[in-house]
C-alpha cells in the first residue's frame, strides 16, 4: 500500500502541493484528473521519490520512503514526452528493465512479444526509436513500464499522442492488464471522459489540492463541493446561481419548485449546477427552470452540437445531439428539469445532488 501523509511540496514561493492524504492499494487503478497545473504531475514526482516533500510522509507498506531514491525503488513512470534508449531497437528498449532484473531468456522474449502485440508494436521490434513514429515511440515507452513488474506505475497522460482509435483500444485494455499485475497504478490525466472510461478510483485535483478521492463512477455522481464538480465536468459545468425562497429557486424573474431533498434547507443563495448535456433546447413535459438569453456562436462536430447561449451575465453551453445551426444574436432558451439539479450552497459545498445521478 502506498500512503500519503499530510503531503506537502513547496518550490520557492509557490506551494505545488498542499496537504494531501491518500491510501493506493495494491492491485488497484487511481485516476489523477485535473486541469493543466492542478498538481499531478507533482504529486507523481513525489510518489516516485524524484522530488522529497516539504513536509508530510510517504509510505510504501508501512515504511517510509521519503529520501529513498528512485533507483532503490521498484517504480515505473511513462510520461506524456515519451524516453526511451535512442541506439537499442524496440526489442531491446522493451526488454531493458527485464535484463537489468535478471529474468531468463525465454521469460523475457515472451513478455516482450505480449507487450508489442498488445500495443500493435510487433511489426517494428527491430527498428530502432529513431525510425519510428511519435506514436509508436511512446507506445514503446508504455511497454517497457508493463513488463517491469514495478510495484508502482505511474501514468502520466500517456496515451494523449496517440491517435483516437489505438487510445480507445487502450483505455479499454489498460484496467484489464491493471488488474492482473498486482502494481499499484497511478494514472494522470485532464480528460473526465478517460476517468471514467478507466474506472478505479479518482482524486480530483485543483490547484495542487486534492478535492475529492473514490470510486471513480461516485465522485462523478456525487461530487463533494463545487471545485469537483467543475473538474469532473467537460465541457465545463453550467452554474446558475438562484435564491431559494417560499420553497422555489428563482432565477431573475423565473423560478421553479426546489426539489424535496432540499425543501428543508434554509432559504438564501444556493447554485445549480448542470452538465451541458443535461440542458435542454425544447421545454420537457415536467416543471424546469427556463433561462432565456441569446445564442453566441455554435460548434457542430457532426453527432453533437455545442451551443453557446449567454444569459443576462452567465455564459452557458449546451450539448445537443445532432446538428443544430442556431445563428449568433438569435434568442432562445434553454431548460433544466429539476432532477438534473447539483445544488450547492454559497460556500460551494454539494448540497444535493440529482436524483438521477445514475445517467448524469
Amino acid at each position: 500500500m502506498l500512503e500519503l501523509k499530510n503531503v506537502s511540496k513547496r518550490v520557492g514561493n509557490a506551494m505545488h502541493i498542499r496537504d494531501v492524504s491518500l491510501g493506493l492499494e495494491r492491485g488497484s487503478l487511481n485516476v489523477l484528473l485535473g486541469p493543466t497545473l492542478s498538481g499531478k504531475t507533482s504529486l507523481m514526482r513525489l510518489m516516485a521519490g524524484l522530488d522529497r516533500p516539504t513536509s508530510g510522509d510517504i509510505l510504501f507498506d508501512g515504511k517510509s520512503v521519503v529520501g529513498v531514491p528512485v533507483q532503490k525503488r521498484n517504480v515505473a513512470m511513462v510520461y506524456q514526452q515519451f524516453i526511451n534508449y535512442p541506439a537499442m531497437t524496440v526489442y531491446e528498449n522493451i526488454a531493458s528493465p527485464m535484463r537489468i532484473a535478471g529474468r531468463d531468456k525465454a521469460t523475457i522474449d515472451r513478455r516482450v512479444r505480449e507487450a508489442a502485440e498488445l500495443l500493435k508494436l510487433s511489426p517494428y521490434l527491430d527498428r530502432t526509436p529513431l525510425n519510428l513514429s511519435g506514436g509508436q515511440q511512446q507506445r514503446t515507452a508504455l511497454a517497457r513500464a508493463l513488463v517491469k513488474d514495478a510495484s508502482l506505475v505511474l501514468l502520466d497522460e500517456p496515451l494523449a499522442n496517440l491517435d483516437y482509435k489505438l487510445r480507445e483500444e487502450l483505455r479499454i485494455e489498460l484496467p484489464k492488464i491493471f488488474a492482473e499485475t498486482g502494481a499499484i497504478f497511478v494514472y494522470a490525466t485532464t480528460e473526465p471522459h478517460e476517468a471514467l472510461l478507466l474506472g478505479g478510483q479518482t482524486a480530483t485535483l485543483h490547484e495542487g489540492q486534492v478535492t475529492q478521492f473514490g470510486p471513480t463512477i461516485e465522485v462523478y455522481n456525487n461530487p463533494a463541493d463545487l471545485l469537483t464538480a467543475q473538474t469532473f465536468s467537460d465541457p465545463p459545468m453550467n452554474v446558475i446561481p438562484v435564491e431559494k425562497k417560499a420553497g422555489s429557486f428563482q432565477f431573475g424573474d423565473t423560478k421553479v419548485k426546489v426539489p424535496k431533498a432540499v425543501a428543508d434547507e434554509p432559504d438564501g443563495p444556493y447554485q445549480i449546477g448542470v452538465r451541458p448535456h443535461h440542458l435542454l433546447l425544447k421545454e420537457p413535459s415536467g416543471e424546469s427552470l427556463e433561462l432565456k438569453g441569446s445564442i453566441e456562436t455554435t460548434e457542430i462536430t457532426g453527432s453533437e452540437s455545442f451551443i453557446h447561449m449567454r444569459v443576462g451575465e452567465l455564459r452557458l453551453v449546451v450539448l445537443t445531439h445532432g446538428v443544430h445551426h442556431l445563428a449568433p444574436g438569435e434568442l432562445g432558451s434553454a431548460f433544466i428539469p429539476p432532477e438534473r439539479f447539483f445544488i450547492f450552497d454559497g460556500e460551494g459545498r454539494m448540497v444535493s445532488a440529482p436524483a438521477m445521478a445514475g445517467a448524469a
